[in-house]
Parts: structure tokens; C-alpha cells; sequence
């Protein structure tokens, strides 16, 4: 009996902690937003709101009101859905509100990459540097290149087969993006390492193929992934596949190319010179490759099923890039020059911004982060208050806190290509909620910490994909698809 009566305490204690871990025990304090852990231990409401975000979070809303918290995978998430209080949210002190310590527990979970804990500065600015005036000219020009190339590529392929190739719109939106993007960061095959120009690009075009479709197997597991609900298979095939991806992006194989972009190298310098390890920096890459190019094919794919369900749309756009390219002396001819597109080129484009921006209004859904430092009170606009625990985490939904309200946005599941042009013509930047001037009106790179540094550049590829322009209905299609990709 003396001996079982510590075995006993010493299960009730695991079992009390456990359950504490759990998150049974929690209960809401005066002052805090409405609770919601659900009815599965632990896991709360993951299950469903990975399913669907956007439904779930309309569930939490009807229910609590634009404020709650739920428990979704271990961790209490405060919502804050309330667009004309994102300020609150975006310019918090990083003392209470600290976006890098998510950040870095999730980069380690998708991508096994462990940061040292002092790598934001460099992030932002080496894309302040590469990603921005000069340094996004000269990237802009080398996505035009490995574009065309490989369009052309593909068009001449056509031709020596004498019949149609047919492909689904998303998969070759998503494909040439890629592709094109993917190359103009890491750089191309050597053709001194090939014996040919030809070769060269040949080699280029497979390998980039070949890493196109192992992308898309881990974008199918990266959700589950993020969301820690991985099936034991699944946790298999992603690493695996991180394994692929480590190995094809490491710092070896990528210095025997040529033209690798300036955000690329100087990110791998920096992390040399702070002592990481070189596997870890191949890790690193895999992470660079994915913020680049993971949404910029799907966006380019929605930009162009938009603009085909509704010519008026289509109509302006193109005589938009006509005008700007005969005003650059340019002309689009079968079998003529290929076009050369600049930064400049692409900022007298109005009517393609504002389709690029209502697109990304309708189909982007970020999840804006942070993670709560320290025990905090978050004030809202009309005066409300609510206090947030230290150890939690305060976000934002901007597809349904923003993007889908109906007074910011009227009719807002309708594609509407001149929604952010003013009657002039001119970039609509003021819009209205309840009377009040809201300013986060569309937030589809994030805001604040971690607002994208790399959305010029994304614009770029997006409008790309539109400007190579027309040479019958085909290539009139592809071609917008160039203007396009400049753009993401």
C-alpha cells in the first residue's frame, strides 16, 4: 500500500498536467474575449477550421462577435475580424505583439529551417535592395527572359509536332510561372558546363519541370503540414520531398549556375558570414523558393480565368498594354521581335493593377500572426477592450474580415475589373465602412512586420504572364499572361 499510493499521486499529477496542457482547464476571465476551445481536447476547432477557414471564422463571428478566441491545435487564437481596427492590430509594439516568433516556429515545421532568432533585419534588407528600384528592374528583365523563353519553347515544340497541345489553364499558368520564376532567382544551366547554348536550356527546361511537379505534391501536403494534421503517410512524402528540395537548392548546385538573382546570393552570404550551417542554408532556400513562388501560379491562373469570363474586362486590359507598348515603339507581330517590357512600362498600367488587386482581393487568404508577448489590453476603434494572455496568439482573417465585407466592398463575390479605379481612371485607394475611411482595404501580401517584401516583384511575374501579347488566340491568351507576371 505505501508503495501504490505515490504510483497513484504520481498518475494523477501526469493526468492533471495533461489534461492542463490539454486545455481543459482553461476558462475565460473577466475582460477577455468570448472562449471557444471546442469538444476535441488539444486539437479544438483545427480539424474544421482546416477544412475551411473563411466558413469557420463566419461560424465564430455569427456566434461571438468580431472578437474570440479558439483553440485550434494546442494554441489559444484570438480573431480580431473588425477592419476598421486593424491598426490597432498592425502598428502594436513588437514588446506585446511579436510576428518573428510565429514565423520561426512555423518556417521550422514546413521547411526544417531553424533561425537564429536575428534574421528579419537581413530579410528586409536584402529585399529593400533586390526587391525595389533598381535592384527589381534588373530581376523584372530576367523574368521577361526566362518567360519568353520558355513560352516560345513550348510554342516551337507545337509547331514541330504540327497539332495542338492542350493542357489545363491551372496547371499551365501555375507551370510556366514557375518555371520562369524559378530561374530567374536561382539562375540557369552554365552552357560552358553543357558544350551549348542549346543544351544548356534544354537541361534548364528539364530540370525545372521536374522541380515544378515535386512542388506541387508538397503545395498538396503544405496545409495539413502548417496546420500539424499530417497523416503518418503524408509526414512520409513531405520529407521526402523536403529532402528533394534541400538537396536541388543547396549551396553547391547552385553556384555552378549562371545569372543567379542578387536577393538569392546575398541572402546565402549573410547566413555564411553569421557562422549557419551550409545545410541549413539549403534549407534556407527551400524557404525562399516557396515564399516566391508558391501563390504566384494559382494567382496568375484566377487573373486569367477572370479576364476569359469577362470580356470587358479583357478588352481594357489589352487595349491598355497596346497603347503602352506603341508608346515604347513596340509592336507585337508574329515572328517579330520579342517585346522587352521595363518597371516603367508596367506603371502606366492602371486597369491591369486594378484587375490584379480584385483578383487577389476575391482569392487571396492569409492568415496575419502574432504572437502575444506579454499579458496585453487590445483597444478597438469604437472603444471596446479586451484582454489577451501572454502565450497566445492575436490574428486576422482579411479574406472575411476585409476583403468580403459588403460596405467596404459592394457586391463583393463579384469580379468587378474597375473596382479600384476612380471614374478618371486613376488608382482608387479611398473606400468607406460604416461612414469611417478604411485603410487596410485590401490585404493580400499581409501588413505591417510581415507585409510580403517581396509583392513588387510578385506583381511583376503576375502581370508578365499578360504582356508577351498577341499572335492569334493562343499566344493573345499567353501573352496576357505575360503583363501578368511581371506583376505578382
Amino acid at each position: 500500500m505505501t508503495l501504490l499510493l505515490p504510483i497513484l499521486l504520481g498518475f494523477l499529477a501526469s493526468l492533471v498536467g495533461g489534461l492542463y496542457l490539454l486545455g481543459v482547464f482553461r476558462q475565460r476571465r473577466p475582460g477577455e474575449p468570448p472562449l471557444d476551445k471546442g469538444f476535441i481536447p488539444w486539437l479544438g476547432h483545427v480539424l474544421e477550421y482546416h477544412r475551411d477557414t473563411a466558413k469557420f471564422l463566419e461560424r465564430m463571428k455569427q456566434k461571438h462577435g468580431d472578437v474570440f478566441t479558439v483553440q485550434l491545435g494546442g494554441f489559444y487564437i484570438t480573431f480580431m475580424q473588425d477592419p476598421l481596427s486593424l491598426g490597432a492590430f498592425v502598428k502594436e509594439s513588437r514588446k506585446k505583439l511579436d510576428f518573428n516568433v510565429f514565423a520561426r516556429h512555423l518556417v521550422h515545421r514546413i521547411f526544417g529551417y531553424k533561425s537564429m532568432g536575428n534574421e528579419h533585419p537581413i530579410l528586409m534588407s536584402t529585399s529593400q535592395k533586390h526587391l525595389n528600384g533598381a535592384g527589381l528592374e534588373v530581376l523584372t528583365q530576367s523574368m521577361m527572359h526566362n518567360l519568353q523563353n520558355i513560352m516560345l519553347q513550348e510554342i516551337d515544340k507545337a509547331a514541330d509536332q504540327r497539332s495542338w497541345m492542350e493542357d489545363e489553364l491551372f496547371k499551365y499558368s501555375y507551370n510556366i510561372i514557375f518555371r520562369a520564376g524559378y530561374l530567374s532567382l536561382f539562375g540557369n544551366v552554365s552552357p560552358m558546363s553543357e558544350g551549348s547554348v542549346e543544351k544548356a536550356k534544354e537541361k534548364d527546361k528539364a530540370e525545372s519541370e521536374d522541380l515544378f511537379h515535386k512542388f506541387l505534391k508538397y503545395d498538396h501536403v503544405f496545409p495539413s503540414l502548417a496546420h500539424g494534421v499530417l497523416t503518418p503517410r503524408e509526414k512520409m512524402e513531405a520529407e521526402k520531398l523536403k529532402t528533394f528540395f534541400w538537396n536541388t537548392l543547396s549551396l553547391q548546385k547552385v553556384k555552378t549556375k549562371d545569372n543567379i538573382s542578387g536577393w538569392v546570393l546575398d541572402m546565402q552570404r549573410a547566413r555564411e558570414e553569421m557562422g549557419i550551417k551550409e545545410s541549413m542554408i539549403d534549407r534556407y532556400m527551400f524557404v525562399l523558393l516557396w515564399v516566391s513562388q508558391g501563390n504566384t501560379g494559382p494567382s496568375a491562373f484566377w487573373l486569367l480565368f477572370f479576364l476569359m469570363k469577362h470580356p470587358e474586362a479583357m478588352s481594357a486590359v489589352q487595349g491598355e498594354i497596346d497603347k503602352v507598348l506603341k508608346e515604347s515603339g513596340q509592336e507585337v507581330l508574329l515572328g517579330g521581335p520579342l517585346i522587352n517590357l521595363t518597371c516603367d512600362m508596367l506603371k502606366k498600367t492602371p486597369i491591369l493593377d486594378s484587375i490584379i488587386e480584385e483578383t487577389l482581393r476575391l482569392i487571396s487568404a492569409p492568415t496575419l500572426v502574432r504572437s502575444v508577448v506579454e499579458n496585453m489590453t487590445f483597444k478597438m476603434v469604437d472603444g471596446r477592450e479586451y484582454h489577451i494572455r501572454k502565450g497566445d496568439r492575436l490574428a486576422v482573417f482579411p479574406h472575411s474580415a476585409v476583403h468580403s465585407d459588403p460596405e467596404i466592398h459592394p457586391d463583393p463575390k463579384s469580379f468587378k475589373y474597375n473596382r479600384f479605379l476612380n471614374p478618371d481612371g486613376s488608382k482608387k485607394t479611398v473606400f468607406y465602412k460604416a461612414g469611417k475611411r478604411v485603410k487596410y482595404y485590401n490585404m493580400p501580401f499581409g501588413a505591417g512586420v510581415s507585409m510580403c517584401p517581396g509583392r513588387f516583384f510578385a506583381n511583376n511575374e503576375i502581370s508578365f504572364h499578360f504582356h508577351i501579347k498577341q499572335l492569334e488566340t493562343l499566344y493573345n491568351t499567353l501573352v496576357i499572361c505575360v503583363f501578368c507576371v511581371l506583376y505578382t
